[in-house]
C-alpha cells in the first residue's frame, strides 16, 4: 500500500474517531429534560460542605470515567464544559443522573440517593473556570 493511502486511511479513522467521541457529548440528552426536572434547584447550591462531599462521591462513581478532575478521558465527556457548566441546569443534571443515558454509556446513579447526587452537582457546578 501507497504512503499517501497509508495516511488516507488514518486520517478516516482518526475522523471516525472524534465524531464517536465527540458524539458522546452531543448534549442531545438536555433536549429530553421534562420542564419541572429543568427548572429543579439544588438545596446544596453553593454549600462548602456539600461540595466537599460531592467531591467524594464523584471520586468513588464519576471519576473512572469522567476522568480525576473531571476533565473527561477518551470516551467519556469533560464535566467542565460550557454544556455542563452553562447549559445544563441544576435540575438537568439531576434529572442526567437519576435517568442515565445508557446508550451513550452514561448509568443511571439513582441507587445513591438524592443528596448524593445533589451533593456531586454541587461539586461538578464548582468546577466553572
Amino acid at each position: 500500500m501507497s504512503r499517501h493511502k497509508t495516511l488516507v486511511i488514518a486520517a478516516l479513522i482518526s475522523l471516525v474517531t472524534a465524531t464517536l467521541v465527540f458524539g458522546v457529548a452531543d448534549g442531545a440528552w438536555l433536549k429530553s429534560v421534562p420542564a419541572h426536572d429543568h427548572e429543579r434547584t439544588n438545596p446544596y447550591h453553593d454549600q462548602p460542605d456539600a461540595v466537599a462531599a460531592g467531591r467524594r462521591v464523584f471520586a468513588d462513581h464519576c471519576s473512572h470515567c469522567h476522568g480525576a478532575n473531571a476533565e473527561g478521558t477518551k470516551k467519556r465527556p469533560p464535566l467542565k464544559s460550557l454544556r455542563v457548566q452553562k447549559e445544563a441546569t441544576e435540575g438537568d443534571l439531576h434529572w442526567l443522573l437519576v435517568n442515565g443515558n445508557m446508550r451513550k454509556g452514561m448509568p443511571s446513579w439513582s441507587k445513591l440517593g438524592d443528596p448524593q447526587l445533589w451533593q456531586v452537582i454541587a461539586y461538578v457546578k464548582s468546577l466553572h473556570e
